[in-house]
């Protein structure tokens, strides 16, 4: 009678057991990467009354069955479901990772390694990648700093964001493209300042720069020229302002080149502006007109420079604004002493006394020979400064209306040839791939200083892609750095704007110049039997001797064919039909337990009652 009142008792127990474990498993319905865990019991043990015995062929008796009285129920085991992976919660946050697969994250409290599948993270105040919950850090593999690669080596802490990966070093531009169609009826290209095209660079120190090219029409079919007129910062300045010298001397693009053109220059008026130093030793920006005039009667150049009031500026003038015309490129000095009114007369040698009397050839005071035209381009150097800043090869000189017709020059560019039957790139001064930007390495300013110019390199521009054709009377041409891959392009210093986890572990943070760097992997661990490990509360687990040890280094999660989820969560895996139901079975049991008990004590009762 006895023995059901402990088996009773011990049926309570275990469904008392049962529902700890349920009500654990529900409680934690809504916890990051929890798994569920469940219950099954097994019999206590058994008394033996009678033993069992074999058949007897002797006797020709039959064997009987072991007698034996169960004594109720014991937990067997409590297992935890936890190779079955929970539902995806989407956060969008890129420090929230869930684990597919049956992986585990490695994270770190100071002194041990501890495994989880709750993968919501965040960057504490050090930079370093770290649980939110218990602000354990995250482990995974370093980048090696000479390939730039991850090393799969003893795991570490995970410092994303220390000071030197916060920004990206700049780098100066080491190539550049032009692309686009050549129109050789396009009235910018057979114009004087030619078709502008600007290429856009970078200095070591990550500041910007433009290149202003300018193609220009030839004499024969199929060939144009390009010339390189200044390179600018980002201020629209040039820099030969800044070094004090012409920009010639800073860089040219690609060697000397013979061209034949047709371009004429005319007397001309032209408005600048040039830095003056005024007598108080104050910079300011002052509009300064250079005026050119042609005198006929003479065969002279008449040039002038007025101020922003119309005044003359001459030898009388404050020295600051002479100055200034000469750092302009015009060189006061050549064109001789002023007259009376504060203009210059440059007069033209090797001409016919009277060009206009009855007993002059036009013509022949027209067609002047190159030596003629030689003996005059210092004047006209003087006068016209950059518009014919090259060497005549060969021209013709009117004295009548003091226009200079170049038919042939040298160039400091390349001469860009097309192929005439199919438009195609050809050369550039007879390279197959384009002209080069050289940087001086040191040059003379004007307080003759020597300087180096370390900040810019070489620039290969490749010209491939460029192509003459009919595009309706427009040239569609566009330069740009890097070459037509994109390498070489150069950088400005480029700060963190994001960080992205890619399905393997792998961290890349992104910069706002476009480049990106890999700042470490997540690695993590695996065993032999999951369902082993020990729960020690924080969504962690601990390795014990049934689960398969670790080694420190940890795997790559793609290895075995799982993979990260960057934005996600893993939510629990806990069912709650599949809780309630078995809720209902354990109250079931639990009820029939305490019937037991119950009934058993009635039995009791009835056998005390016999003796009344």
């Amino acid at each position: 009678m006895m023995r059901s009142l402990f088996s009773g008792v011990s049926g309570l127990k275990v469904h008392q057991t049962k529902m700890d474990v349920i009500g654990n498993n529900i409680a934690n319905v809504n916890t990051t990467s929890y798994k569920s865990m469940s219950i099954n019991f097994s019999e206590l043990m058994y008394q033996t009354s009678a033993n069992a015995s074999g058949p007897n062929a002797t006797t020709g008796t039959a064997g009987k069955n072991p007698k034996q009285i169960g004594l109720g129920v014991v937990s067997g085991a409590i297992s935890t479901a936890i190779t079955s992976a929970g539902s995806a919660q989407t956060t969008n946050n890129p420090f929230d990772i869930r684990i597919s697969g049956d992986a585990f994250f490695i994270v770190s409290n100071g002194s041990d390694n501890l495994f989880t599948r709750d993968g919501s993270f965040y960057v504490d105040a050090a930079g370093n990648l770290a649980m939110t919950s218990t602000g354990y850090n995250v482990m995974g593999w370093q980048v090696d700093a000479e390939t730039g690669k991850v090393r799969q080596d003893t795991v570490t802490a995970l410092r994303i964001m220390s000071q030197e990966n916060m920004t990206y070093d700049a780098e100066y531009t080491t190539n550049g493209n032009i692309t686009g169609i050549v129109d050789k009826k396009d009235t910018d290209i057979n114009s004087t300042a030619g078709k502008t095209i600007n290429l856009p660079i970078f200095d070591n120190l990550g500041y910007s720069y433009t290149v202003k090219l300018s193609l220009h029409k030839a004499t024969n079919d199929g060939e144009f020229y390009l010339e390189m007129d200044d390179i600018l910062d980002s201020e629209q300045k040039s820099i030969s302002e800044y070094y004090g010298v012409p920009i010639d001397q800073i860089a040219r693009l690609g060697a000397q080149s013979d061209v034949n053109v047709q371009d004429a220059y005319n007397p001309l008026t032209d408005t600048f502006n040039i830095t003056v130093t005024d007598d108080g030793g104050n910079r300011v920006e002052t509009p300064v007109t250079r005026s050119v005039t042609y005198d006929q009667a003479t065969r002279s150049y008449k040039v002038s420079f007025m101020d922003d009031t119309g005044t003359i500026i001459n030898n009388t003038t404050p020295t600051g604004y002479m100055d200034a015309i000469k750092a302009a490129g015009i060189d006061v000095d050549a064109l001789g002493a002023a007259q009376a009114d504060g203009t210059y007369l440059v007069p033209l040698t090797n001409f016919a006394a009277d060009p206009t009397g009855a007993d002059a050839d036009p013509d022949a005071v027209r067609g002047l020979d190159t030596t003629t035209i030689q003996s005059n381009l210092a004047a006209l150097q003087v006068i016209f400064g950059e518009d014919i800043n090259q060497a005549v090869k060969g021209a013709t000189l009117d004295p009548l209306t003091g226009t200079l017709t170049v038919t042939d020059k040298t160039i400091q560019g390349g001469l860009i040839r097309f192929n005439t039957d199919t438009g195609a790139f050809i050369s550039a001064n007879g390279n197959p791939t384009g002209l080069t930007i050289d940087f001086a390495e040191q040059f003379t300013n004007a307080n003759n200083v020597v300087t180096s110019l370390r900040n810019f390199h070489d620039i290969e521009i490749d010209m491939t892609r460029m192509k003459s054709s009919d595009n309706g009377g427009s040239a569609s041409l566009a330069a740009d750095s890097g070459d037509l891959n994109g390498l070489g392009a150069g950088r400005k210093l480029g700060d963190m704007s994001g960080i992205q986890i890619s399905d393997n572990g792998e961290i890349w943070a992104a910069y706002d110049n476009g480049m990106s760097r890999l700042l470490g992997q997540i690695a993590v661990a695996e065993f032999a039997n999951p369902s082993g490990l020990e729960k020690v509360g924080d969504n962690l687990y601990n390795k014990t001797l049934n689960s398969g040890d670790f080694d420190g280094i940890g795997v790559d999660i793609k290895v075995n064919g799982g993979a990260m989820n960057s934005g996600q969560l893993e939510m629990s895996n806990v069912d709650l039909s599949t809780e309630f139901t078995e809720m209902i079975t354990t109250q079931r049991g639990f009820q029939a337990n305490s019937r037991i008990i119950t009934t058993s004590d009635s039995l009791l009762e009835e056998l005390v009652n016999l003796k009344r």
